[in-house]
């Protein structure tokens, strides 16, 4: 669930330096319309809400939204998907407003590769907002890290020392055609696979089974802590078993990442839908779900709006 499509960072694979024209703030769901919404999905089974952006934290007054979403259900599972830049500034107003756990985006354990990454120089302050969201109970602490060919593939057994470390489960997220500007190519792809192996080869892994995720998990053979996740949408896509909507921050619902049409909740909605009808709505979209993306077919067709503006 998308709150904005705004971000502080660029990182390379999701828009470019300059940014990209932000949604004006009328055709935004308002925290009332998006927990009506919300409501309505869970009475209709949904179990699970991860709050993503753009970056979440740079919406006004979120654990208000967090509040009103755990108002919703005592036993629903909400989590939060940051660049972690604001979160040690909120972590502890987002634990009592009834947040259950973060997931952390970091593509580098290297300053001035982060810096080039995001074109922010912000890897001290992400560590914090880690340190803050373990202060506070935010746990399981994942960390997502997209990697990219010459970019910071060698990284990966960093990444898992830090997991050893820490206890996090780091996720490596296979390079997406979502970008903004265009520049995706597949030789930029770092398969899953591969990333598996480099490990393997530093620590001896145990796979671990976790029914209905995306990620295939890992756990490190000789008892430490943490773990290690690898998410192959392209070189071994999971589209037979995803059981994810999308909701993006204008009201649209979506039953795939890549999905070339969209579901419209934000018109009925402000029309006066009752919430059967928006169940209907989302039942419909649900109904409408494709056999898969088709990256790397010739027949593949991007979607028209870039990972930030989905809420990748």
């Amino acid at each position: 669930m998308s709150v904005t499509d705004r971000c502080n960072f660029r990182c390379r694979y999701c828009m470019p330096a300059e940014g990209l024209q932000w949604m004006p703030k009328r055709e935004l769901l308002d925290f009332e319309e998006i927990a009506r919404v919300v409501g309505v999905l869970v009475e209709s089974g949904i179990r699970s809400l991860k709050v993503t952006g753009g970056e979440p934290l740079v919406r006004r007054d979120l654990a208000t939204l967090i509040r009103m979403l755990r108002d919703i259900s005592s036993q629903l599972d909400i989590s939060l998907t940051t660049n972690g830049y604001l979160l040690a500034d909120h972590a502890e107003e987002l634990a009592a407003a009834g947040l259950d756990r973060v997931t952390v985006s970091c593509d580098s354990l290297i300053r001035h590769r982060f810096e080039d990454l995001t074109l922010r120089d912000a890897l001290t302050q992400v560590m914090r907002g880690l340190d803050a969201a373990a202060a506070h109970g935010l746990e399981p602490i994942k960390v997502n890290t997209v990697m990219m060919r010459g970019r910071n593939d060698d990284e990966a057994v960093a990444f898992a020392e830090l997991a050893r470390r820490t206890g996090y489960e780091v996720r490596f997220i296979e390079y997406m055609p979502l970008d903004a500007q265009g520049e995706w190519a597949s030789d930029s792809v770092v398969p899953a696979a591969e990333v598996v192996a480099s490990i393997a080869a530093a620590f001896e892994l145990v796979p671990v089974r976790h029914a209905g995720a995306p990620a295939t998990v890992y756990a490190f053979a000789d008892g430490s802590p943490g773990t290690i996740g690898v998410i192959p949408s392209v070189t071994n896509p999971f589209c037979d078993s995803c059981d994810r909507l999308r909701l993006t921050a204008d009201g649209q619902l979506r039953a795939c990442l890549f999905a070339l049409e969209e579901t419209d909740l934000r018109g009925p909605l402000r029309a006066g839908a009752g919430d059967d009808e928006l169940a209907d709505l989302a039942r419909t979209c649900v109904a409408g779900k494709w056999a898969g993306h088709r990256i790397g077919s010739p027949d593949f067709v991007a979607p028209g709006r870039s990972m930030s503006m989905i809420g990748g």
